[in-house]
C-alpha cells in the first residue's frame, strides 16, 4: 500500500512538472502571438494606404471588399508658386515626345490642351547615371517622370518587373498625393528624364480651374436672362454645364428649329446668319466669352438665327432640362440662403460635458480571448486609436480617440484636428456621434465621444458579405439625415464609407470621424485632394474645385457597396480606380433592383450640378426618390422606427461587436510647438 502511495506521489509530481512546462510554453506562445499581433499592426499602419478592394471575380458578381479603404488627407496648396519663372524651353521634338507621353498615359490624357501646354513648359530636365536609383520602393514620392532617353529597370521586392524606355511615364501618382512608392526604378544606361513635382502640378491645375471658373462667372454675368442671379446660383449653373467641341463649318444651332440649349464660347469664333429671301445674311461674328441661346432656357422658342463654327470652336453648354433642375425658372432665384447662414452662425448649446474629468476615465479590459486583461481598443487608424473607457463609478461607456500630436504636425493636419473638435462641439444631431469632452497632454490629444455599441457598419458588412435592400435603405436614410444637418450648417463631410458609420444599440446609424470635414460658403469651391480613392468624386481627381456635391457622389458609392459588398470602382492600383471613376461606367449585378440602380446613377452623375441632391430642390429630391418610398422620414428623425439593422448586432460584453486589437505599448514622442493651445 505504501509503495502504491509512493508511486502515485511520483506520478503527481511528474504531472505537476509537465503542467508547469505546458504553462510556460503557453505563456511563451501567448507572448509570441502578442508580438506577432504587434508586428502585424505595425505593418497594417505602415501599409494601410496600399490596401485596396479586391477585383471582381466574375461579371456581375463582385468579390466582397476585404480590406479597409485607404484615405488621403488634404495637403495645403501654395497659391503663390511662381509659374512663369520656372518655365524650361523645349525643342519641337522634345515637346512632341512629352505630349505623346502624356496622351498615352491613362491619367494624364484627361488634361486639356492648356494644362498639357503648361506641363510641357514646367517639366524640368534631369540626368541619371547607370545604376542610379530614381525611385526607391517604400519611400515617399513627390515627383513624376517622363523618359527622354535611355533605359531604366523597374523592380519590386528584388524581382524585375519591366523596362522603361523613351516616352514612358512613371511615378505619376505622386503628383496627386503623398504616396509610398510601390517599386524601385533604377537607371540601366545613362538616362535623360523630364520631371515635375506635385506642388507645381497641383498649382497648374488648381490655378487653371480657378481662372476658368472666374472667367465663366464673368461671362454668365453679362447674360440679360441671368443678370439677377447671385454668385451661388451662377456657380450651380457652371457645375451643370458641359464642354462641347465643334468642327469648322459645323452648325451649332439652326434657324427655325426648337431651341433648348444655351452656349458660351470658350475658344474660337461663331458666325451668326439669318435667312433673308432664301439667302444666308451675316448678322455678326461672336468670339470668346460671348453667348447665344439664352432665351431657350426660360421659354419655348424657335431659333431666330443660325450659328456656325468658323474654325474649331469650344463651347460650354447647358440644356433647358438641366437648367430647370438647377434654377427654378419661374422666380430665377434659389431659396433665401441668408436664413440658413444665420442658423449656421447661431450659438448652440455645447454637447461638451464640463463635469467629465480626464482622471475619472478608466479603460475597459478584455474579459476573454488571447487579449484577456488588455485594454479594449475599438479601432486603429493612420493617426491613432480609439479606446473603450468608462468612469470610476462605471456609470457610462465612452469611445476615446487618442491621436499623436507629433504625427498631426508631421502630416500638417493641425487645422483639420482643431476644426474636427469645433464641429463636433457644436453638433446636436442624433445621426452624428456626440463629443463629450476633449483633453490634451504633451504627447496626445484625446476626444471623448459617445460609444456606439453596435460596432462599425464596415465590420458588419465584412461579416455578412452584403446587405439586403431593407437594411441598406435604413442605413442610407440615416446618412441622408446627417448630411442634411451638416449641409445646412455649411459643412461638407468628404469621408463617407462603411468604416465611418457606427451602429448604436438600437441599430441607428451615426456618422463618425470629421477629420476631412470642411466649412464652405454656398457658391464657393475648395481644391484639396482629399478622401478615400474608391469614394472620390471626379471633380476632386481632376482638381476642378469641389463643394457639397461630393457628398452626394459618395452616397451613391455607399449604396452600391452596401448592396454589393464592394464599391463600383475598385482596383489594386489607385490610378486605375481614378481612371474608372473618370470613365464613370457603372456595372450593376443582376440581383440589384431598378430603384437601386436609378438612385445610384442619379447620385453618381459626372457633372456635380446634375447630381440628385444638388439640384434646385436640394436634398428633398433624395428623400422623394422611389427607392425610399417606404421610409417614414419624420419617424426616422424622431427615432420611432424599428431599425432592421438590429439583427446585425451581437449580444455579449460591451466590445462584442468590434474587432479585437492588441495593446499598443509604444509611446508617442512629445510635441511642444503649442499649435493645440486652444484645443
Amino acid at each position: 500500500m505504501e509503495k502504491q502511495v509512493q508511486d502515485l506521489k511520483h506520478q503527481l509530481e511528474k504531472q505537476c512538472l509537465i503542467n508547469q512546462e505546458l504553462q510556460r510554453q503557453n505563456k511563451d506562445l501567448e507572448q509570441r502571438l502578442r508580438e506577432k499581433d504587434r508586428l502585424l499592426q505595425e505593418l497594417h499602419s505602415q501599409y494601410h494606404d496600399l490596401e485596396c478592394p479586391s477585383l471582381s471575380s466574375s461579371e456581375g458578381e463582385p468579390e466582397f471588399r476585404k480590406s479597409r479603404a485607404a484615405v488621403f488627407a488634404p495637403e495645403p496648396i501654395h497659391e503663390a508658386v511662381e509659374i512663369s519663372r520656372n518655365k524650361v524651353k523645349k525643342t519641337v521634338s522634345e515637346t512632341s515626345l512629352i505630349v505623346k507621353a502624356i496622351q498615352k498615359n491613362d491619367f494624364l490624357s484627361r488634361l486639356d490642351d492648356e494644362q498639357i501646354a503648361m506641363m510641357v513648359d514646367l517639366l524640368k530636365a534631369s540626368q541619371c547615371k547607370p545604376g542610379e536609383e530614381v525611385i526607391s520602393e517604400g519611400s515617399e514620392g513627390d515627383s513624376m517622370y517622363i523618359v527622354a532617353g535611355g533605359e531604366l529597370i523597374v523592380t519590386q521586392a528584388g524581382r524585375d518587373l519591366r523596362t522603361l524606355t523613351k516616352g514612358d511615364v512613371f511615378g505619376e501618382l505622386a503628383i496627386l498625393y503623398n504616396c509610398k512608392r510601390t517599386a524601385t526604378v533604377r537607371a540601366k544606361t545613362l538616362v535623360h528624364l523630364w520631371c515635375m513635382e506635385r506642388q507645381t502640378y497641383r498649382t497648374i491645375i488648381t490655378n487653371k480651374s480657378k481662372k476658368k471658373r472666374e472667367q465663366l462667372m464673368g461671362f454668365l454675368k453679362t447674360s440679360h436672362t441671368l443678370k439677377d442671379l447671385n454668385d451661388m446660383q451662377l456657380s450651380k449653373i457652371i457645375d451643370s454645364m458641359e464642354e462641347v467641341k465643334f468642327q469648322d463649318q459645323e452648325v451649332i444651332v439652326r434657324e427655325g428649329t426648337e431651341g433648348n440649349t444655351f452656349y458660351i464660347i470658350l475658344k474660337g469664333e461663331v458666325l451668326v446668319t439669318k435667312n433673308v429671301n432664301g439667302h444666308q445674311k451675316m448678322i455678326r461674328r461672336m468670339g470668346k466669352g460671348e453667348h447665344f441661346g439664352e432665351q431657350a432656357l426660360i421659354r419655348e422658342i424657335l431659333r431666330t438665327a443660325t450659328c456656325t463654327a468658323d474654325g474649331p470652336v469650344t463651347c460650354f453648354s447647358i440644356d433647358k432640362e438641366v437648367f430647370e433642375e438647377t434654377i427654378p425658372v419661374e422666380h430665377l432665384e434659389l431659396f433665401d440662403d441668408s436664413k440658413v447662414m444665420q442658423e449656421a452662425q447661431a450659438p448652440e448649446k455645447s454637447s461638451l460635458s464640463s463635469s467629465l474629468k480626464f482622471k475619472d476615465l478608466v479603460p475597459v479590459f478584455y474579459q476573454e480571448g488571447r487579449h484577456q486583461g488588455d485594454p479594449v481598443t475599438l479601432g486603429v487608424g493612420g493617426f491613432g486609436r480609439v479606446q473603450l473607457m468608462t468612469t470610476i463609478t462605471h456609470g457610462k461607456y465612452y469611445a476615446m480617440k487618442r491621436v499623436s500630436k507629433k504625427q498631426i504636425v508631421a502630416k500638417r493636419q493641425e487645422e483639420h484636428m482643431l476644426f474636427e473638435k469645433k464641429i463636433l462641439k457644436a453638433i446636436q444631431c442624433d445621426f452624428i456621434v456626440k463629443l463629450y469632452a476633449a483633453f490634451k497632454d504633451t504627447r496626445y490629444i484625446y476626444m471623448v465621444m459617445e460609444f456606439c455599441g453596435g460596432g462599425e457598419i464596415w465590420t458588419k458588412l465584412k461579416e455578412v458579405g452584403r446587405f439586403d435592400e431593407t437594411v441598406t435603405v435604413f442605413c442610407t436614410a440615416c446618412v441622408v439625415e446627417a448630411f442634411a444637418y451638416l449641409h445646412k450648417k455649411s459643412i461638407m463631410y468628404r469621408d463617407l464609407k462603411p468604416e465611418n458609420l457606427m451602429l448604436d444599440m438600437r441599430g441607428y446609424i451615426k456618422l463618425v470621424d470629421f477629420g476631412f470635414a470642411k466649412e464652405l460658403m454656398r457658391g464657393e469651391k475648395t481644391y484639396s485632394f482629399v478622401g478615400t480613392p474608391e469614394y472620390m468624386a471626379p471633380e476632386i481627381i481632376k482638381n476642378q474645385g469641389h463643394d457639397f456635391a461630393v457628398d452626394f457622389w459618395s452616397l451613391g458609392i455607399l449604396i452600391f457597396e452596401l448592396l454589393v459588398g464592394s464599391p463600383p470602382f475598385s482596383s489594386s492600383e489607385p490610378h486605375k480606380i481614378y481612371t474608372k471613376i473618370l470613365d464613370g461606367v457603372l456595372k450593376y449585378p443582376p440581383y440589384m433592383s431598378e430603384a437601386s440602380k436609378s438612385i445610384i446613377s442619379k447620385l453618381c452623375r459626372p457633372r456635380p450640378g446634375q447630381r440628385l441632391g444638388n439640384t434646385k430642390n436640394g436634398i428633398k429630391d433624395i428623400r422623394h426618390h422611389r427607392w425610399f418610398s417606404n421610409m417614414n422620414w419624420h419617424k426616422l428623425r424622431m427615432g420611432q422606427l424599428d431599425a432592421p439593422t438590429v439583427r446585425l448586432i451581437r449580444k455579449g460584453p460591451s466590445y462584442i461587436n468590434f474587432d479585437q486589437f492588441p495593446q499598443d505599448h509604444t509611446k508617442a514622442d512629445e510635441e511642444l510647438s503649442g499649435w493645440d493651445r486652444d484645443f
